[in-house]
């Protein structure tokens, strides 16, 4: 694996620089027809408005912001790691958003947020992680990383350009 970015944790979105090289990331990915909650085609002012909720969200401190840059400094990956809401689930946290640009795909990219992502949770005190995934999806990803499959909810959302997918639900135990 080549790990062609550096993996770094922002804790808010004020450089204008980050907000619009993930803004371009999103973008890219459902261009690119990535079941990622949008659909094509993904104006700029609707991913400027999710990347304000997120920044929204690090202000709260209810997530970790993931980011890899490649050489010149660009963000061309990100991934969330959402701490659980519930009272009752403080060992916990949702991994969400995992994208990597396509000009960025195949360089370890992917797998390198992942990592960076359990070792957020683990040094938060999460022990369980979840995730979804379109099926066919990044799956193997998954799966080569020690994530297990739960199941597949058929019929669960829509792709970038129409059409109903399935998502399946991966979970992940950390050393506590």
């Amino acid at each position: 694996m080549t790990q062609a970015a550096r993996i770094r944790r922002l804790d808010s979105l004020n450089d204008p620089r980050h907000l619009a090289d993930l803004c371009e990331v999103l973008i890219d990915c459902v261009d690119g027809d990535a079941s990622v909650s949008f659909m094509h085609p993904l104006s700029l002012p609707k991913a400027q408005a999710f990347w304000s909720a997120v920044a929204d969200g690090l202000a709260r401190n209810d997530r970790a912001l993931l980011v890899a840059q490649n050489g010149g400094g660009r963000i061309v990956g990100t991934v969330q790691v959402v701490w659980a809401q519930s009272e009752n689930q403080p060992h916990r946290a949702d991994v969400s958003k995992m994208l990597v640009h396509r000009g960025a795909r195949r360089q370890g990219i992917g797998a390198a947020l992942m990592a960076a992502a359990e070792q957020a949770a683990a040094e938060a005190g999460r022990t369980v992680l979840v995730l979804d995934t379109a099926s066919g999806e990044a799956e193997r990803l998954y799966q080569r990383l020690g994530w297990q499959r739960c199941g597949t909810i058929p019929g669960y959302a829509l792709w970038p350009r129409g059409g109903v997918c399935a998502t399946t639900i991966y979970f992940k135990a950390l050393p506590a």
